[in-house]
């Protein structure tokens, strides 16, 4: 990892670990779970070499970031501000952000959140999706469901693992126990067949209620995507901090959406989103229409025969889409 400056900040009551790299405009990359900074090395190597300047942290409870013991220190509000507080670290006034998976939910609400700060988002496979309640269904609606109430509704008794997550320590007795076989069952290949094939199945159900989670995921080798020394580097990082911090993330989705009542769902600087053709949980499908909420969406681009670790698996799609949005800026 030579070929990035390996450093820690002090944000938001916690140390931060990140790599940067180049000079020029800021970019920060944002990763999801189970995940690290390392996930964006393809894109750091190319738009340093295009003149920017890049920044991939390791996010709150991944990692060497610190992870705090408390559930609620994992709220938006805090991701967030963990971001505002590394920029005032690192002397940035201003920058692009560029999210993935729950990176992606990051992204867009800090766009909401500190807009001064951010120039333009990028969001892979996780488009910008609007906060529903009373006032956007209108007042013959009924009471808007909170996230988890709704995906209890859409689950209908089955399987839905952000639900699954949702208990402290359950999640984590299964995961924790063999890192390595843990991670192989998330880094897999995309499901074969035709994308069209999961259009009718519901986001996050995986098969009938009980249970945990790996015995639905398979017990094979991880994708081709990442080599031997790359899956080193997250298996080492899981089998030092475990996925405690990552699961946190979920356990705050209801916390989130009662938080967000104030904000006004409109990001108005420009932005790229970038679709993975056969991600069966963030699917293409989910952005059309973003442009309501996003009226600078300047292009959607949808990578054929991808999965879901989109930046991974088709590097130089993911490079030449940012490169081509980035263009103006040095």
């Amino acid at each position: 990892m030579g070929e990035f400056e390996h450093k820690f900040v002090q944000t938001n009551g916690i140390r931060m670990h990140l790599h940067e790299a180049g000079s020029g405009f800021p970019v920060v990359f944002c990763h999801g779970f189970p995940e690290l900074w390392y996930s964006w090395r393809h894109q750091m190597r190319a738009l340093a070499a295009a003149g920017l300047r890049v920044i991939a942290p390791d996010q709150r409870g991944y990692g060497e970031t610190d992870c705090p013991l408390p559930i609620e220190a994992y709220s938006m509000r805090n991701l967030v501000a963990d971001l505002s507080g590394m920029l005032d670290a690192l002397k940035i006034d201003q920058c692009v952000l560029v999210g993935h998976d729950w990176g992606g939910a990051v992204i867009w609400n800090a766009a909401l959140m500190i807009p001064d700060r951010v120039a333009r988002v990028v969001g892979i496979n996780t488009p910008f999706m609007p906060r529903v309640d009373d006032r956007a269904l209108g007042p013959s609606a009924r009471t808007a469901m909170k996230p988890t109430e709704l995906m209890r509704q859409m689950a209908a008794g089955n399987f839905h693992y952000v639900l699954y997550f949702q208990d402290p320590g359950v999640a984590e007795a299964e995961l924790d126990k063999n890192v390595r076989r843990t991670l192989s069952a998330f880094y897999q290949e995309p499901p074969p067949g035709d994308p069209a094939a999961f259009k009718d199945t519901v986001p996050g159900v995986f098969g009938p209620a009980g249970g945990g989670l790996l015995d639905r995921l398979p017990d094979a080798p991880n994708g081709k995507f990442l080599s031997e020394a790359d899956f080193e580097v997250f298996a080492k990082g899981f089998e030092r901090t475990g996925f405690r911090g990552g699961l946190n993330w979920y356990r705050n989705i209801d916390r989130n959406w009662e938080e967000s009542a104030h904000l006004e769902q409109r990001v108005s600087q420009p932005a790229l989103m970038i679709t993975a053709e056969k991600d069966i949980v963030l699917r293409p499908s989910m952005a059309e229409g973003m442009e309501k909420w996003v009226p600078k969406l300047r292009q959607t681009v949808l990578i054929r025969g991808c999965g879901h670790w989109t930046q991974q698996e088709k590097p130089a799609e993911v490079n030449a889409a940012l490169l081509d949005f980035l263009s103006d800026l040095k």
